[in-house]
């Protein structure tokens, strides 16, 4: 068991390591962009699924509520709340539909999405950035492995 413990922080330590090396750059651009559309007046969207829906949705509360320092609240949102909405276009249309319906329906020209996937391959992520990208939202990636589609897709 310690071996196990040891070979997944060793990991984690290292994926860590390589983003600090050759993601700091990009992690920086991510926060100027969220930064202007916020003085701006834009909002941040955020999806994904599962584990990543769960990501989506701290990453909002923490723009919402505070990340550390008090502050006025910041606009954002989490795809992945509003359960009514989610299974109605579920439902009616496709399950790969939900998150591009609600940018259609929630996004404007200088928001942000950020969009989770740890495969960067989830269908109805990939149809989100889509969407956001033919309305002028502005998009983030956050993925594992090689990043998938959404890697080359968006604009972080």
């Amino acid at each position: 068991m310690r071996n196990f413990i040891r070979e997944r922080l060793d990991a984690s330590i290292s994926a860590k390591e390589l983003l600090f090396r050759e993601g700091s750059d990009t992690i920086i651009a991510a926060a100027r962009l969220m930064a202007v559309a916020i003085a701006d007046g834009n909002k941040i969207m955020a999806c994904g699924n599962g584990g990543s829906a769960a990501d989506a949705q701290h990453l909002a509360a923490e723009f919402v509520n505070r990340f550390i320092l008090d502050r006025r609240p910041l606009a954002a949102i989490a795809l992945t709340c509003d359960s009514s909405v989610i299974t109605s276009i579920g439902n009616d249309f496709d399950y790969n539909d939900i998150c591009a319906k609600q940018v259609l329906a929630l996004g404007r020209s200088g928001d942000v999405l950020l969009a989770v996937s740890t495969s960067g391959t989830s269908a109805n992520v990939v149809a989100a950035v889509k969407q956001a990208a033919a309305i002028g939202v502005h998009t983030i990636a956050l993925t594992g492995g090689s990043g998938g589609s959404l890697k080359e897709m968006a604009d972080l």
